[in-house]
């Protein structure tokens, strides 16, 4: 029996008492992946993406181990309600607009002590003043840098379009900003290098396209590390005391933790370990998350149909932000099909050795957007469901 296999079976002996569909964790899986990120993060502590895990009861189990420190977030209102179930230590890792949020961490001391937003622009800092509706509590603040790799004078872009500060000049300009604004503290700098973190280097099947990404993170690399520092010195020239640099994400936690400049790691994802973290060099962690998905038809020979199935991932639309079918392996999308959003056909011979009833398990492309689709997650340890815990979704919470 093949390890996948075994991990069907095991899977199947712990839920047999659930009706699909339905999500789990496998904890083993999960703790082994947070101890692999804590290895690779080389004594830098972990900041967990919350978006990669939408489950509190994931958080402080992981937050609870060596190595981890803070979470990042993704929307204001989710950092306030983290503020608020204990969670003291939250950057926000997007500029937000929400004046409503603002309002309450300006008013609430404990609230403004816990979070710390993202700004790249004066402008920001007009509408969070616009927004405090009296409060004054001192706002905390961070600065996000452009990783992107800019070539041929700037004409060639590679990496997402995120802060529009780019040089260490923007930022230091910004910083000042930040530092004669009454109401507001620097205390951080940002930057998520996304075309390398977050684009797999070894792609099954296309070894060109494989071999043109590791030169691009290559020179990316080696471009953003200098300039990442030459900006953290520009930003603490204004202000000496920042208390934190951020950087990295799952796919490049080793190469960005041995930047000096960097003070902490940013991940999420290399928990769960979706589909599209399958395709790494550096890195190979152990699927935690899956879910499940009933077979209700046999429509012929090599086929068979489960319930549900169409949740796809965000980014740019393609196969590739599709779910995966995982256990048994073997089966494959109907090309005509696809995942559909009520029912899915599924195509390969291990088909015939399904009935109706009997499970299919699947990866999500991404990590925590899983959690949008079911309101729990079965904590597996063993051939044993241990735990049920809520989504975010299912404690009433969909921030986005």
């Amino acid at each position: 029996m093949t390890a996948r296999a075994a991990d069907r079976a095991r899977y199947d002996r712990a839920t047999a008492h659930l009706d699909a569909p339905f999500a789990i964790v496998d904890l083993e899986a999960f703790d082994a992946n947070a101890a692999d990120l804590v290895r690779r993060s080389g004594g830098k502590p972990v900041r967990v993406a919350s978006k990669s895990v939408r489950c509190r009861a994931l958080l402080e189990r992981v937050l609870a181990r060596d190595g981890f420190q803070g979470v990042m977030s993704f929307t204001l209102a989710e950092s306030l309600w983290l503020a608020r179930s204990g969670f003291d230590d939250i950057l926000l890792a997007y500029p937000s607009a929400d004046r409503a949020g603002f309002a309450e961490l300006a008013a609430d001391p404990k609230l403004a002590a816990a979070v710390t937003v993202m700004v790249d622009d004066p402008a920001q800092l007009d509408l969070i003043d616009a927004a405090r509706d009296g409060g004054g509590e001192v706002i905390r603040t961070c600065l996000e840098l452009d990783t992107s790799l800019k070539l041929l004078g700037g004409r060639v872009r590679v990496g997402a379009r995120r802060s529009p500060l780019h040089s260490p000049a923007q930022l230091a300009a910004v910083a000042r900003a930040v530092a004669e604004r009454p109401g507001f503290r620097l205390v951080g700098l940002m930057a998520y290098e996304g075309h390398i973190a977050g684009v797999g280097d070894a792609v099954a099947g296309r070894p060109l396209r494989s071999r043109a990404i590791r030169l691009m993170q290559s020179a990316a690399r080696r471009e953003l590390a200098e300039r990442r520092a030459a900006a953290v010195r520009a930003v603490r020239d204004v202000v000496p005391g920042l208390e934190f640099v951020n950087g990295g994400g799952t796919g490049s936690v080793q190469h960005t933790a041995a930047e000096a400049a960097v003070t902490e790691i940013a991940a999420g994802s290399g928990l769960y370990v979706p589909r599209l973290f399958d395709n790494y060099r550096s890195f190979t962690g152990r699927p935690a998350a899956l879910f499940a998905l009933p077979v209700v038809r046999r429509p012929g020979v090599g086929a068979v149909t489960v319930l549900g199935g169409g949740y796809p991932a965000s980014g740019a639309a393609g196969t590739d932000r599709l779910p995966v079918p995982y256990l048994p392996e073997g089966l494959a999308y109907d090309p005509q099909e696809g995942a559909g959003e009520v029912q899915t056909p599924l195509l390969g011979s291990p088909a015939d050795d399904l009935l109706i009833g009997d499970r299919v398990w699947f990866r999500h492309a991404k990590a925590g957007e899983l959690c949008e689709r079911f309101e729990a997650l079965h904590l597996v340890t063993g051939d044993e469901v241990t735990a049920t815990v809520p989504t975010y979704r299912g404690e009433g919470r969909t921030f986005l």
